[in-house]
């Protein structure tokens, strides 16, 4: 017998039918509310004691659960008991109608805007799925619960958030008043395992000889600036970049969340702190790189440069930090040389344009730029030299760039290929011992052939 005739024939004997005129709850969303309700006032108050450790808690909700459902007297099957107790245990201690999604390798964004059906990002696509909060306050428990296991806070006073999940994910918050609609909750996924260089080149985001190349340029501690847009994958290839930095180095990251997942072992990671109920202790991006100047580090990485952290990224650049790496959001390495220029302006120190240009010329070796394309795919579609200062402006060289009418070696549509510029760092990596091929930046003379033929 089905369940929903079972549930039918428990309100003919108990008296309770469906509300009039409304369509009748699925009985399963009904004997979930009922459990929760009860499994919330038997545990809630265990639930933020910080004397519980994790096993202890985890043990205490499964044996409560089990009184709860022996309890209720709708029948349940055993597939049915199961999934409610699943269902249940991951509202209490993990993260609620996500849990699920959270366990799917195949994603890389999770998307919930208030109790709408939640959207997915898998491939690249966004697609919406059957699965959403049953209430508001659901939704805002488990925001809570997220946000207070990195000791941050979300309310009123404070209505965004930046957090991150256990595993590394970032977490984004914003509640109402600011979300007029309900709160919205962005989960940014990180691969368990994180990507590796081969994984990449497996992938099609850049090919074998530029992955040398680079491994060549990190190697060589040069400079280097991970460029694109929101979701172009500018951390993953940050960090599979930072896997060329050799052990015997002493390496400080500096993020607003602890994404990066560094192998070295002397890895030191910083991580900002907003602000308290006060208002005050709050410990910005800049705080820590100017702090981890006095750490002895042979390379800085600062996650993201956003704001006047990146004057003090260049200046450690220039003092001795070479081979230290940072990601900015630009549409293309022109455009993020002139976000550089503006973040260090919002240092508030008063330097002459001209001042600020030669900071980033001399400071800078190499951007790597990364595009989303329409399928979804995430490419690497420049690598540019930064070659000095010509007048007043920052002269930059496309060392390789994207060619969208080509194919790469597996058949796919566009292919990094080398412009024919071989660029002015190559002697100072040849004296550290790295060989690099004669055709490794593709042959000029065939490169201006090209260029003709396709402006004709």
């Amino acid at each position: 017998m089905k369940l929903n005739e079972r549930l039918r024939q428990a309100e003919a004997t108990t008296g309770r039918t469906a509300d009039d005129g409304k369509p009748p709850k699925d009985p399963l969303d009904s004997i979930r509310e009922r459990a929760q309700i009860a499994l919330f006032a038997k545990v809630g108050a265990r639930l933020n004691d910080a004397s519980i450790s994790e096993e202890d808690l985890a043990v205490f909700v499964s044996d409560e659960l089990r009184k709860v459902l022996d309890g209720e007297t709708a029948p349940l099957s055993g597939d049915e008991r199961k999934m409610l107790a699943q269902q249940l245990r991951d509202d209490l201690l993990g993260y609620g109608p996500v849990q699920p999604l959270l366990d799917d390798p195949s994603l890389t964004e999770i998307m919930v805007n208030g109790t709408d059906p939640i959207y997915i990002e898998r491939a690249g696509k966004i697609v919406e799925t059957d699965i959403r909060f049953a209430s508001a306050t659901h939704l805002r428990r488990v925001i809570d619960r997220i946000v207070a296991r990195v000791g941050r806070r979300i309310d009123e006073s404070s209505p965004m958030v930046d957090a991150r999940l256990p595993d590394g994910s970032r977490v984004n918050a914003i509640i109402p008043p600011l979300a007029v609609d309900g709160a919205v909750l962005t989960i940014r996924l990180f691969a368990k395992d994180p990507f590796t260089m081969d994984d990449l080149v497996g992938i099609g985001t850049l090919s074998r000889p530029t992955a040398d190349f680079l491994k060549a340029c990190i190697e060589g501690r040069l400079n280097v600036i991970v460029s694109g847009g929101t979701g172009t994958g500018k951390t993953t290839l940050l960090n599979a970049l930072t896997s060329f930095i050799p052990e015997d180095q002493r390496i400080i990251t500096i993020e607003d969340a602890v994404e990066l997942q560094l192998q070295q072992k002397h890895t030191i990671r910083l991580e900002a702190r907003p602000p308290n109920v006060e208002g005050r202790g709050q410990v910005s991006i800049r705080d820590l790189v100017r702090n981890a100047l006095r750490m002895r580090p042979d390379r800085i990485i600062v996650g993201e440069s956003r704001s006047g952290e990146a004057l003090d990224m260049l200046q450690a650049m220039n003092t001795g930090h070479e081979g230290s790496l940072s990601t900015v959001h630009a549409n293309s390495p022109r455009d993020a040389v002139a976000r550089l220029e503006t973040m260090v302006l919002m240092a508030g120190v008063e330097l002459p344009d001209k001042a600020v240009r030669e900071q980033v010329a001399s400071a800078l070796h190499l951007f790597v730029h990364l595009t989303r394309m329409p399928d979804g795919s995430r490419k690497v579609t420049n690598i540019t030299e930064v070659v000095g200062m010509e007048g007043p402006t920052v002269t930059l060289q496309d060392v390789y760039e994207f060619d969208y009418r080509a194919e790469d070696d597996e058949g796919r549509v566009g292919a990094l290929r080398p412009t024919g510029i071989r660029p002015q760092f190559t002697d100072k990596l040849e004296a550290l011992g790295h060989e690099l091929p004669a055709n490794l930046f593709g042959d000029p003379a065939e490169r201006r052939r090209a260029l003709i033929k396709a402006k004709r």
